[in-house]
């Protein structure tokens, strides 16, 4: 059971709603500028929207247990409705923009040429460069343009927020966790660069534990968890709410990650939208590969690290680097870590002083994180 369908449309409503006003305030600033706007809509089409269904989801379980004879802690202020109201629609909206955001910003550290099965956002503004006619290097122009589209999204997702919490009870605890989620997010993909050089000095029994570290601020808690508390927040979640909440979310958010590590790696580019063992080629340092590299012999370790991260990696090259990562365990590893994250979150819920309806949407959507092939 996954959160009502009219609660995500109105997420892609709001979105809808946000982005026409954009395009009418900046209507008389030029052609150029209108490219800017169209390019932020363009990176909001399609994707899954699971930051926004974590973060309805999270208001639902608490809105649904805000019964004061069941709950008598329950923090006053909660909402006590069944629909959300826009509060908790513009943050999940919000949400989603601030992915656009992270993805934009993603593609242009890892030189990604497609994401959704269409050119990344860098190279569709290369593309509008060289349709366009304009002069000097396009390629430069996309690079450029992609930077100042992630921060502008950024800025959206900001303003989206703002508009929400306008007469939000509890928009003070909403605004702390999504300004700790957007530091979170920086400071792990920083870490996740770094960590593409700094692997070389780091002794290798620490990789997986320095993957995980990377994988918990980039992902997991960006991912589930920060939507999962903005959203309960919002409908004035206790103390109990939120500790169940985030043991429920963490470890779904680190098997999603993994999920993704391996899709990364092994994914099928006509689902995923991005070329099979793309992660390979960007140098990614995951667990899957700390793994791989724990049960190699010393010579065959540093012929694979000479491998990992060279973009022109062909298809034979990620076929035999496939073949040698299965050849480790290291898939199979990876694959009892993810389930043991899930049954971890789903034990969290045992009990949890939530809505029932929703926690059978929480589980529905672990299954729909963890199972997923793209």
């Amino acid at each position: 059971m996954a959160p009502p369908s009219d609660a995500i449309a109105a997420v892609s409503q709001r979105l809808e709603r946000f982005l026409d006003d954009q395009s009418t305030a900046w209507a008389d600033a030029g052609d150029e500028a209108l490219l800017m706007i169209r390019s932020g809509r363009a990176t909001l089409v399609g994707g899954k929207r699971l930051r926004a269904r974590f973060a309805v989801t999270g208001w639902e379980a608490v809105a649904q247990a805000a019964d004061p004879g069941a709950h008598p802690d329950a923090l006053p202020g909660a909402h006590s409705g069944a629909e959300p109201g826009d509060d908790v629609i513009a943050a999940a909206a919000a949400l989603e923009i601030f992915h656009a955001a992270a993805l934009v910003h993603d593609d242009l550290i890892d030189n990604s040429d497609t994401r959704r099965g269409r050119p990344a956002a860098h190279r569709a503004l290369e593309a509008d460069h060289v349709a366009a006619g304009w002069t000097g290097s396009a390629e430069s122009f996309g690079r450029s343009g992609a930077v100042l589209l992630g921060d502008l999204l950024v800025a959206w997702s900001d303003d989206l927020l703002e508009e929400g919490l306008r007469s939000a009870v509890h928009a003070a605890e909403a605004r702390e966790i999504y300004g700790y989620m957007r530091r979170e997010v920086t400071i792990g993909q920083f870490l996740d660069i770094a960590e593409e050089a700094a692997f070389v000095r780091a002794p290798d029994a620490e990789h997986a534990e320095r993957a995980l570290r990377v994988a918990s601020l980039k992902s997991a808690r960006y991912s589930i968890e920060r939507p999962l508390l903005l959203g309960a927040a919002l409908a004035g979640a206790d103390a109990a709410q939120t500790a169940a909440l985030s043991a429920f979310g963490h470890p779904l958010g680190l098997a999603f990650q993994l999920r993704d590590d391996v899709l990364g790696v092994f994914g099928d580019s006509a689902v995923t939208g991005k070329p099979s063992g793309d992660d390979l080629r960007e140098g990614k340092r995951t667990v899957l590969i700390a793994f791989a590299r724990e049960r190699m012999p010393e010579d065959e370790r540093h012929a694979f690290d000479a491998l990992i991260g060279d973009p022109a990696l062909d298809a034979a090259q990620i076929a035999a680097l496939q073949d040698t990562i299965r050849a480790t365990g290291a898939l199979d590893r990876v694959e009892d870590l993810i389930a043991e994250y899930a049954r971890e979150s789903d034990d969290a819920l045992v009990g949890a002083p939530l809505g029932d309806a929703a926690v059978a949407s929480l589980r529905s959507l672990a299954r729909d994180a963890t199972a997923r092939v793209a």
